[in-house]
This record gives C-alpha cells, structure tokens and sequence, in this order.
C-alpha cells in the first residue's frame, strides 16, 4: 500500500479546522465532524481529541501536544461543528490553552460536547535523557497478528458488515493473545494489545498518537463485556515523535467497579521508545 503523505490522508481531512476569528488570546474555528470515525453514530474520543488537538496547535505558540485531558461531556455527531480556544499561560518551554468542542441542536441550541485543557511544547527540544522501568509489550510481529482487512500483512480478514465505521479507517493487527473476545472466548483479562496505524498508510506523528490511545477495541470486549463503553475523561501524554513505521498500543484495565473502569494506554515505535501514555475513565456497558 502506498503512504499517504501527512497533510494528505482522511485523517488530516477529518480533523482540518478553519480559523474563523481570533481575537487576542481566544480563537474561534469551523470543523467538520466525519461519519468516517463513528462508532454507533457517535464520534470516537480520540478522533476528537486530535480533531481539537490539531486547533490547539494552531492557536497555540508551541506546535506539539505534551499534556491533553478531555472531558466528555456528550456523545458527538457527525456534522457541523465549533471549536473554542484560549491561551491561558504562554512560557519559553511550554504554553497551555483550553478549547471547547461545540454542536448545535436542530432548535439553534449549543451543546457543549467536549472541554479540553493541554499543555503544548515542541517535541524536536526534548532530549534523549530516558530513564524508565517500563518495557515494550511482548507481542508476535506485525505479519503473524490478525487484522482488519486495511493493512498489508497476511492475515488480514475482511470487515464484518455491522463493523463500525472508523473500522475502515484503521489498520489495527491484534495480538491473538487479547483477541479472544472476537471469536467468543474472552480471556477474562483487561488487557487489549496490537499493531496500530492508519489504513491509508499515513505515518504516525504526534497528532495521531492521541488518536491511537482510544482506537482499539476497549478492554471491556476481552473482560467478557459488549456494548458501547463511552469515555468520561481522558488524559494522554506524548513524549516524543514517533519513528517510522507501525505503533505498538498496549491497553490494561486493574479495576472494573461501580460501573466504571480505567484504561492505562502505552504506545510504542518501531524503535522501542515509549511515545506516549494515556488514562482514561470508562462507563461498563449498560446492562453489562
């Protein structure tokens, strides 16, 4: 499969916004929400949150997400949509804004749908200083891991016909170790792990990785659960640009109580570095 170059993929189309009127530390922007990245009808989290992200940086002085968090405050439709924006503190490091994702009902009025506050930087002036215990998910390669039908490896199964539709914009190859849950044996375990990229071959950057935090099927499916699992809150933070080639994205869930659970998201490149981190809080499946 060719590459789509980035600035030229369905990602980059689906998350372009439109300067309409800036006005000192506030900026306002025109966006389009595509049917394209649904899941039941509704838009993912982390398409949105790149969607925003990508705003963000527009409006911001520094161009690379370090810190986004995103509280859901209701399900997102495809179609016209508002993005607010706010420089609230600008430094030599780091600048930090807030924005606001907002649709209008068919009666004229707005539906506050997303609130984010972030913190951006510029990722080419992190250093190489790492010190970590964290070690990349054992995983089988890219090629011997399932996938969707989008990809380029073998394996590859074609879309079920109630697969929603960002299914057609990913490539995701699931370790057959936390796939259980696609063939009716779930292991029981919160865990979800696989080969991530987008199908049309784009390679991945920082703006996508906070799409690939909220891609994979949720952990809930592996834990024996069905259904939507929308997202309360999601904090996502990105450590450096990602090397060429597909990403690794582990998903753990330790505590499923009170009819919600966490996601702790990993991602890695093809070089063995951590790249970017994520929590997110989770509603079970009604009637789960």
């Amino acid at each position: 499969m060719a590459q789509a170059p980035i600035g030229t993929s369905e990602f980059d189309r689906d998350t372009a916004v439109r300067l309409r009127d800036r006005d000192g530390a506030r900026s306002v922007f025109d966006a389009d929400v595509s049917p394209g990245w649904t899941i039941l009808g509704a838009a993912n989290g982390g398409y949105l949150l790149a969607l925003i992200g990508r705003a963000l940086g527009d409006a911001l002085p520094h161009p690379d997400p370090f810190s986004v968090t995103a509280h859901y405050l209701s399900a997102t439709r495809p179609g016209p949509a508002v993005v607010r924006t706010e420089l609230v503190r600008t430094g030599r490091s780091l600048s930090t804004g807030q924005a606001s994702l907002v649709q209008h009902a068919e009666d004229g009025t707005e539906i506050e749908r997303i609130r984010v506050l972030a913190t951006y930087g510029d990722l080419d002036a992190v250093t190489d200083d790492v010190r970590t215990t964290a070690e990349p998910p054992a995983m089988p390669p890219y090629e011997h891991c399932p996938g969707n039908g989008n990809g380029n490896g073998n394996g590859d199964s074609p879309a079920p016909a109630d697969a929603p539709a960002i299914f057609g914009r990913l490539d995701i190859r699931l370790d057959p170790a936390t796939a259980g849950w696609a063939v009716g044996t779930p292991s029981g375990q919160g865990e979800m792990r696989a080969w991530f990229g987008l199908a049309d071959g784009r390679p991945a950057d920082a703006l996508s990785l906070l799409l690939a935090v909220d891609a994979l099927p949720p952990t809930a499916f592996e834990m024996g659960l069905s259904g939507w699992v929308p997202t309360v809150e999601l904090t996502t933070h990105v450590r450096r640009r990602p090397a060429p080639g597909p990403v690794r994205v582990s998903i753990t869930t330790r505590n499923l109580a009170g009819g919600y659970l966490e996601e702790d998201a990993e991602v890695w490149d093809s070089e063995d570095r951590l790249v970017a981190q994520s929590r997110q809080l989770a509603r079970v499946p009604r009637g789960a």
